[in-house]
């Protein structure tokens, strides 16, 4: 899911859904709020859909949604409305930026709205309500939520006499199996890894990090706590499979390794539900809990969140009761059936309207399942964006066989430590 300066045209908007630049308050009384957003294809028909029936519904508070151009550049245009003074009341942003975004003096404080009663805050899974926190203050509203698990080929297993991935697989099991899928000769691997240095490399290590029993950073996020027995172990797996057994593509962004997966050169994949719709007809695949380590099997979830910006009292009301009804179990079950989105509460998987998600993406129920697997998150600290760039590059040069995992411990260690310091 990936502004124009000021207009979006669209046909599915006529129903009531206004565009332009800036919200406004009405001399009538009716207030009108902008949403940003980088919702593409069936995502932004859906958002498209919600906003034309909540206008229907609710004539004094109209909402305008404006494209942002994709979500990749959402907080840079966040942050140059703020200078320009044409900011959105509603934004949709990745769960990386909160803590950048909450120091934002025009930054709604939500704790007291979410803590209702009626809204049920505890309703969302943990670690989403967590990645909306910064400081102890809720500076958002989860609007989307997905996980890492196994996805794997059917046919390249069987062919290889491998018995299928279980929700119990060792790390031995999974090394075992890419090493028996791995054939030189035919060029097909047993996994595959994006290795540009991207946030795409480190979240697939944090997985491992946080089996291993290891943490990212201290706990009051000061200094870097992964040079550690956890953070060499997972780096020596990653070693281990890549230099040694040979049995991962390294795919230097994350163009390929679907190709690769769909021409059965790919036999397993650590991915999420966004990448099933890639998945090509002919292909038969299952989905599994990552492997894990002394039974934890513990994965890493990417809350987005939608974040609200004060222009005026009546504003940021008519954005919170959007927002919230938006973000409703009746509301965003209907939206995940037309997306494909996970859940975002829990009590969503307790409606009627929860079989027909499942009728429509079967492969999802392990997903679903999968977010009790998350226990932490990303630290929501304003410096993470360094952080990241250096276990990036530690990750990658462990994968080339550039570094040893000691080494580029050390390396990193140093570099976050640097970053840190220098906030």
């Amino acid at each position: 899911m990936r502004r124009y300066p000021c207009l979006l045209v669209v046909g599915a908007l006529a129903a009531g859904v206004l565009t332009a630049c800036g919200g406004s308050s009405g001399d009538s009384g009716s207030t009108t709020i902008v949403v940003t957003h980088g919702y593409t294809d069936m995502e932004a028909k859906a958002i498209q859909a919600a906003a034309a029936s909540w206008n229907g519904l609710h004539p004094d508070e109209k909402v305008s949604l404006q494209f942002n151009g994709g979500n990749d550049s959402a907080l840079q245009k966040t942050v140059a409305g703020f200078t320009a003074g044409n900011y959105p009341d509603v934004a949709y942003e990745y769960g990386s930026s909160a803590a950048q975004l909450a120091k934002q003096p025009k930054v709604v404080d939500l704790t007291s709205k979410v803590a209702s009663s009626s809204f049920d805050w505890n309703d969302f899974y943990p670690s989403e309500r967590e990645a909306a926190t910064v400081d102890g203050k809720v500076v958002g509203i989860p609007a989307l939520v997905d996980n890492l698990a196994l996805v794997y080929n059917k046919k390249l297993f069987a062919q290889a006499g491998i018995a299928p991935p279980t929700n119990d697989w060792t790390w031995q099991d999974f090394r075992d199996a890419a090493q028996r899928l791995t054939d030189a000769g035919t060029h097909t691997y047993g996994w595959a890894y994006v290795n540009d240095g991207s946030e795409d490399t480190v979240w697939r290590y944090l997985a491992m990090l946080w089996q291993a029993g290891g943490s990212l950073l201290s706990s009051d996020n000061t200094a870097p706590a992964f040079d550690s027995a956890a953070g060499k172990a997972a780096l020596e797996q990653l070693y281990e499979m890549a230099v040694v057994d040979k049995s991962v593509y390294l795919d230097n962004g994350n163009g390929q390794y679907l190709n690769l997966f769909n021409s059965g050169k790919i036999g397993m994949l650590w991915t999420g539900p966004w990448d099933l719709s890639s998945i090509n007809a002919n292909v038969s695949y299952g989905v599994t809990y990552l492997p894990g380590d002394n039974g934890d099997h513990e994965t890493i979830s990417g809350p987005d969140l939608y974040m609200l910006f004060d222009h005026s009292s009546a504003r940021s009301k008519a954005a919170f009761d959007f927002v919230a009804w938006l973000t409703s179990a009746k509301e965003h079950i209907k939206f995940a059936i037309a997306t494909g989105d996970l859940p975002l509460r829990e009590s969503e998987t307790k409606l009627p309207q929860y079989q027909t998600f499942l009728r429509k993406y079967p492969a999802e129920k392990v997903f679903v399942a999968n977010l009790n697997n998350v226990k932490h998150v990303r630290p929501n600290i304003p410096d993470y964006a360094e952080v990241s760039q250096a276990i990036g590059t530690m990750v990658q040069s462990v994968l080339l066989g550039q570094a040893s995992p000691d080494d580029a411990l050390k390396t990193a260690s140093s570099q976050v430590t640097s970053a840190l310091a220098g906030s």
